[in-house]
């Protein structure tokens, strides 16, 4: 069991029309989550990784649980207190329904 210190928000994207016809982007509370958050280097040596691992900066890792299916890679971002990551890939390492490991990129506080 990993559990976890922090508490985080995963939000969604939801595109609305406004009164006037144009569409609003607008995020949405999905769900709260709770994990460890990692500051990634993002300097591998290893070419097989994955082009959206590299560019990540950080990790949130928690115990598996199922997520909201509205949950999805860069539609989706977490808060953790005031700041803003976009989600690039969640991955159930060799899906093991273990854990999750939700690939970062930070953009903003």
């Amino acid at each position: 069991m990993i559990g976890g210190n922090i508490q985080a928000m995963i939000q969604t994207k939801n595109v609305i029309e406004n009164e006037i016809g144009e569409h609003e982007k607008r995020w949405v509370d999905a769900q709260q989550i709770e994990g460890f958050l990692d500051l990634m280097s993002g300097d591998s040596n290893f070419q097989s990784y994955d082009a959206k691992i590299q560019e990540s900066t950080h990790i949130f890792i928690m115990d598996f649980i199922v997520l909201n299916p509205t949950i999805r890679p860069n539609t989706a971002r977490l808060l953790v207190g005031q700041d803003v990551y976009d989600i690039l890939l969640i991955d159930d390492p060799m899906n093991l329904n273990r854990q999750l490991e939700i690939y970062l990129r930070f953009t903003g506080g």
